[in-house]
């Protein structure tokens, strides 16, 4: 390995360190309370360093943001292949629940905080580009849906924004506990999956044939 490999790899390391950290004390301190200097800190490299990777903590969170979409797509991986576009979004519902779950805090960070949009905004193109991405692949699937005829037809745009507004309202009670006093927490799983279910049978037209 030649001097300019290991100088991009150490560069490699140490952002992938910064990310880590910051992360690690996201989690554990809440993201208003974190640092450039608690973040340099726990990697043990100066703040100047750390602002050598990152212009500022927004930009930090909108790349943990990016890794939390990358996660995401892990999930779908095979999605695409199921030719019913009914049956393949019922289990983007699913497989949105289970991420949001199962990731609590990258799914705070794409979903719910300012930061990453912060970010977004100070760029020159200003386009939440995997966002749109995600809101691509649904739309997609829906508008094949309706052309198919097994959901009801109407405007696509206001009918993803409904699905997925209703299915991230419930990942988000539940990541923020608001169904703890609310039901057993061994029912909040199978409640939400019920909740998903209702709302397609509720649009499927092949359903009432």
């Amino acid at each position: 390995m030649g001097i300019s490999e290991r100088k991009e790899k150490q560069k490699t390391e140490i952002r992938k360190m910064i990310l880590d950290a910051s992360m690690k004390l996201f989690v554990e301190q809440g993201f208003e309370n974190v640092s450039i200097r608690k973040i340099a800190d726990i990697i043990e490299y100066s703040p100047t360093t750390v602002y050598l990777y990152f212009k500022d903590k927004n930009e930090i969170l909108f790349n943990l943001h990016e890794m939390g979409f990358q996660k995401m797509a892990e999930f779908n991986e095979g999605l695409w292949d199921i030719k019913n576009p009914l049956l393949r979004l019922h289990k983007m519902g699913e497989n949105y629940i289970k991420f949001g779950l199962t990731n609590p805090e990258c799914y705070d960070l794409m979903f719910i905080q300012r930061a990453p949009m912060e970010a977004i905004e100070q760029t020159v193109d200003c386009e939440w580009k995997s966002g749109d991405v995600a809101l691509g692949r649904l739309k997609d699937t829906i508008q094949e849906a309706m052309d198919k005829g097994f959901i009801v037809k109407g405007n696509v745009d206001a009918v993803s924004m409904g699905i997925w507004g209703m299915v991230h309202g419930l990942v988000s009670l539940s990541i923020r506990n608001r169904f703890d006093k609310m039901m057993d927490p061994e029912m909040t799983i199978p409640m939400m999956s019920q909740a998903l279910n209702w709302l397609l049978e509720t649009i499927d037209l092949t359903m009432k044939e």
